[in-house]
């Protein structure tokens, strides 16, 4: 904030922020845009955080590169695998990055099994709905993975378009009916995205993080959230509103916001939605965190 160099990790600190997100790939090439992330990297970032007293969450992709709603390509060392084969990767991935983690002193609070899964994940073995019981003996196979390292880690199932109940009653319905089993609903929301002033969707948002805890009987996160960096004055009251949607959440279910990616600024990371300056300063939406304490 003053314009002095500081390691970014206790700038976020200093902003109110007490958790680090971190997304592992399976076999990632060395691109600096869509590459790194590889188990040991992941192990030493999440190493370097706890040290600063950061609580971890590690967001399992199972693909090489991004995984997401449209995206889920299956790691290429995957790719003839049958899927007996593929749900032994699954749980042997997992065990291998969360022992890499414990052997640097590190367990982390919460896992994420898959990154954005509303369409399923590792196609087109695990699409979602065509395979949804393949899917479903997917997910649990990284649900058996990270307990037999902690059974007190929590595991997240994530989806994108938190302000859609529709689409996590039909996701959420399924997996219930087809036994998976988790721990956490993890949401994104990006109004950005949605082409939408967030005010036009915020009350869909908190209308289905109440439904989702109600329903399912499960806390709720919101664990990708983002807005302009050019705008941080829209990008703060959104976060602001976010917070207190969450907080709202009935019996305390609501767990917490976490922003994606709060220090990449657009001058090296060409990525709008972010807190952060291109002059190396935080913007103000940053703030907002701060003032949720």
């Amino acid at each position: 904030d003053d314009g002095k160099p500081a390691d970014w990790l206790d700038v976020l600190k200093q902003h109110g922020m007490d958790t680090i997100r971190l997304r592992v790939w399976v076999n990632p090439s060395q691109d600096p845009r869509s590459g790194h992330c590889s188990r040991d990297e992941v192990a030493a970032m999440a190493e370097r955080a706890h040290k600063k007293g950061f609580r971890i969450m590690i967001d399992f992709h199972y693909s090489d590169t991004w995984a997401d709603p449209s995206h889920q390509p299956k790691p290429k060392a995957w790719e003839k695998h049958d899927l007996q084969q593929l749900k032994r990767d699954v749980f042997d991935h997992t065990t291998d990055v969360l022992k890499a983690l414990k052997a640097r002193g590190v367990t982390p609070e919460w896992v994420q099994v898959g990154n954005e899964i509303a369409n399923g994940m590792i196609w087109p073995d695990g699409h979602f709905p065509h395979n949804a019981k393949n899917l479903a003996e997917l997910l649990n196979e990284g649900h058996s993975a990270v307990k037999t390292i902690d059974p007190d880690i929590k595991v997240i199932i994530h989806l994108h378009g938190g302000n859609n109940n529709g689409m996590f009653r039909g996701f959420f319905d399924q997996m219930e009916k087809l036994g998976v089993k988790y721990d956490i609903i993890g949401m994104s929301y990006y109004p950005f995205w949605d082409k939408k002033p967030h005010a036009e969707t915020i009350g869909d948002l908190a209308r289905n993080l109440d439904d989702m805890a109600e329903r399912y009987q499960k806390p709720v996160m919101v664990v990708e959230v983002g807005g302009e960096s050019e705008q941080p004055e829209e990008t703060r009251a959104m976060l602001e509103a976010v917070i207190r949607k969450v907080r709202a959440v009935p019996e305390n279910k609501g767990l917490g916001v976490i922003y994606w990616e709060p220090q990449s600024a657009f001058s090296w990371s060409h990525y709008k939605l972010n807190c952060w300056n291109n002059d190396g300063r935080p913007t103000e939406a940053l703030d907002a965190f701060l003032e949720s304490k």
